[in-house]
């Protein structure tokens, strides 16, 4: 299983949906290859915000080596499925898909199309934000 994750940036909320999954597939034993990508290009090049570096770190998960880059058309080839965080990063995505197919792997990280919130603008997301795309990694892991 190929698994890439998508927010705006790739600094806050991909990356951790990233590093979570890593390591709950690690833990299963599961030979799957995770990234992640933001739709904007802002971050590209950079580690991840500070504070989810350390939201992750408390859950004994680290996330300080991976680096931001920018969401590609040629995702779509490389990836089974790609899990967008919230509606803009869904639309953004199917934007740029070249086919059906392409349209077929994007769904959200959440059950029933429900958003990550961006912790971007206030510290107190962190905590719930990890809460919430640990158990959305943990549901899929569980799957296999």
């Amino acid at each position: 299983m190929k698994i890439l994750m998508v927010c705006l940036g790739n600094i806050c909320r991909s990356p951790l949906a990233e590093g979570i999954m890593r390591h709950l597939a690690e833990e299963k034993g599961l030979d799957w290859v995770i990234d992640s990508a933001g739709t904007g290009n802002w971050h590209i090049g950079q580690a991840p915000d500070h504070r989810a570096i350390k939201e992750a770190r408390k859950n004994g998960v680290d996330i300080s080596s991976l680096r931001g880059r920018q969401f590609q058309p040629s995702d779509f080839d490389a990836f089974d499925k790609i899990l967008v965080m919230d509606r803009n990063n869904y639309r953004d995505v199917i934007r740029q898909a070249r086919n059906e197919a392409d349209k077929a792997k994007v769904a959200f990280l959440l059950p029933q199309d429900q958003e990550v919130p961006d912790p971007w603008f206030d510290d107190a997301l962190f905590a719930p934000v990890y809460k919430l795309i640990y158990n959305a990694c943990k549901e899929i892991a569980d799957k296999k």
